[in-house]
């Protein structure tokens, strides 16, 4: 097992280098120059076909703008936000939070392109339900001899949308707060195939399977009808806590700000690479934050019940925004603004960097009740994800073999919680990290020369919105 931890560690550093950054965030970059702005122009346009005023029942589709966002940020706007927040501070320092701003920024024109192309090339099942996704992009807007790139993807998403990181976090999370409550021994192990595994862990897993396989093999529709009551309301809840804290710290939060553009440049206290770490902690936390780049997101947004393609990118273009400008903005103020940071920056045991330091946080910032608090933010966050991901793994397995197998992979699916929850976090999150990194190839090279195609769209379409062609319902 510490042979496999090892390549899967030295993979996941030597796929995340610069040529990667530069062709998912420089990529990002290209987007928003060649658009020159203009998708940014339209938020209130954005916000109003989120809201539905321009849906008809007769488009073709699964889901709606807002059921598609809130299934896309149910998987993003998870523990990504919490727990993964903590891992780049403690590998790369405050100075990883600038650059997962950077990476958001630049990741909402990819957003915008890559959701608008997975409507535009939409194709259909062995089933002829219409469906989207980079794999659909890659045939439909290159053409049938892509179609090894598609599978590139589809082939790869099958490991990075597994529920491991999510499993592995809110076990790490039930035994740090009801461990010492409730008065069971976190550290007992049995031995399973030779190797030692964590009593409490594996509960947890087998609890976590019986409570996602009752939704998740209901298909998108009930995902996405879940995810969409699950969402906003943990949003606020999470929102509201973190108020809280920075309310009674307020006249810090300058100096935090001015430690994460101070450390963004000088890159201090990370793993000994200098600026060019920082960046790359950063950008690979925005990845797994906000998915930009990546392609799942185009998989949920590319389902959606409309004949606009533009009005889907606009709508997929604030998820970003929400999920690492906003949340993610705020747990790291909460981090830095405690300190707890500061003990376990460059540490090399990775099991105490992700959701335990935030629970220390909170924990510090409200004594006594903070940890049971957050505790609860993070079962709701953690299964939405858990929710979201197995539709990237079913939809993958479809193209492949055809629609009638894709719910085998929720068997998969289910049986890798346990893996999860009892795995360490440091093989996790280089396993996810690796595979995004390969799923972000096809995903933004097809992007990246479909680009032209999106431009004559997105000119098209407000033409005739300032046209009044558009009517409001």
């Amino acid at each position: 097992m510490g042979y496999i931890e090892d390549a899967v560690s030295s993979f996941s550093g030597w796929i995340w280098g610069v040529p990667l950054l530069i062709l998912v965030m420089g990529g990002g970059l290209i987007f928003m120059l060649y658009s020159r702005f203009l998708p940014f122009k339209y938020l209130g346009h954005a916000v109003n076909v989120l809201r539905g005023k321009y849906d008809t029942h007769e488009e073709e589709g699964q889901i709606t703008h807002y059921e598609a966002l809130s299934t896309a940020l149910a998987a993003t706007v998870g523990m990504g936000n919490i727990s993964g927040v903590a891992v780049a501070i403690t590998m790369g320092g405050p100075g990883a939070i600038f650059w997962m701003w950077v990476s958001a920024f630049v990741g909402m024109a990819t957003k915008f392109f890559t959701c608008t192309l997975s409507v535009m090339y939409r194709g259909k099942d062995s089933e002829g339900e219409v469906r989207g996704g980079p794999m659909y992009v890659i045939t439909e807007g290159l053409g049938k001899k892509w179609k090894p790139m598609a599978v590139f993807f589809c082939v790869f998403t099958l490991i990075g949308a597994l529920p491991i990181f999510q499993a592995n976090q809110l076990t790490a999370a039930m035994n740090a707060v009801l461990g010492p409550t409730v008065g069971y021994n976190t550290e007992a192990t049995f031995s399973l195939f030779g190797a030692p595994v964590g009593i409490a862990s594996f509960i947890t897993g087998l609890i976590l399977m019986a409570l996602v396989s009752i939704v998740i093999f209901g298909g998108i529709k009930r995902i996405s009808s879940v995810a969409a009551k699950l969402v906003p309301s943990m949003v606020v809840l999470y929102f509201g806590l973190v108020i809280y804290i920075l309310l009674q710290n307020i006249g810090g939060i300058p100096d935090i700000f001015a430690s994460i553009f101070e450390e963004a440049f000088s890159g201090n206290a990370i793993l000994g690479g200098g600026i060019g770490a920082v960046i790359i902690v950063g950008a690979k936390r925005a990845a797994f934050s906000n998915e930009a780049g990546i392609g799942t997101a185009p998989m949920v947004h590319g389902d959606t019940k409309t004949e606009e393609p533009v009005r889907e990118g606009l709508v997929a273009m604030l998820g970003p925004a929400i999920d690492t400008l906003l949340v993610c903005t705020l747990t790291a103020l909460v981090i830095l603004g405690t300190g707890v940071h500061h003990e376990f920056i460059g540490a090399a045991d990775t099991g105490l960097l992700g959701v335990t330091l935030t629970l220390k946080a909170f924990n510090a910032a409200i004594p006594g009740v903070g940890g049971y608090l957050l505790g609860l933010c993070i079962l709701v966050f953690a299964v939405s994800s858990l929710l979201s991901y197995s539709y990237y793994g079913v939809k993958s397995v479809s193209y492949l073999f055809g629609a009638k197998k894709g719910e085998l992979y929720n068997y998969v699916y289910i049986g890798t919680i346990i893996l999860g929850a009892v795995a360490s976090l440091g093989f996790v999150v280089n396993l996810i990290d690796g595979s995004f990194a390969l799923m972000a190839i096809p995903t933004m090279v097809s992007a990246l020369i479909l680009a032209p195609k999106v431009m004559q769209a997105t000119k098209s379409y407000f033409a005739r919105h300032k046209a009044g062609e558009f009517k409001k319902n």
